[in-house]
Formats: C-alpha cells, structure tokens, sequence
C-alpha cells in the first residue's frame, strides 16, 4: 500500500486516532533502528578534535572577513 493510498485514511480519523498513529509509527521506527546497532559491537564516531586542515581553512577565512 502506497502513502497516496493511505493519505485519505489518515486525513478521515480523529484527532486521537492521528495521534496514535503518530505513536505507532515512531515506535515501529525505533524497533527498525535498534536493529542497526548490534549489541557488543563498537562503531567509529568521527570527532573534529583532529580536524587541524579544517580548523586552518576556518581560521583563515576568519582573517580574510576581519580584513575586509
């Protein structure tokens, strides 16, 4: 079933039902996403504290807008 084909059905229902929905779906989300992660595992997360050339470009353009 496509959303064009639901859109209807969601639009017809009452303040409540659209907030149950509301809820459902976010919990049918959540599952989905707890999925990606596997428990037990370590993922790499980028940090810009070692991001020396971006910090430099940033700098440098700083200098260039006070120097206008």
């Amino acid at each position: 079933m496509s959303l064009a084909e639901v859109l209807p059905e969601v639009q017809s229902l009452s303040r409540l039902d659209k907030i149950r929905l509301i809820q459902i779906v976010a919990q049918e989300l959540e599952r989905e996403e707890s999925e990606l992660i596997e428990p037990n595992r370590s993922y790499p997360v980028w940090s810009p504290d070692r991001a020396f050339t971006a910090a430099g470009s940033l700098l440098e353009a700083l200098e260039d807008e006070k120097g206008r």
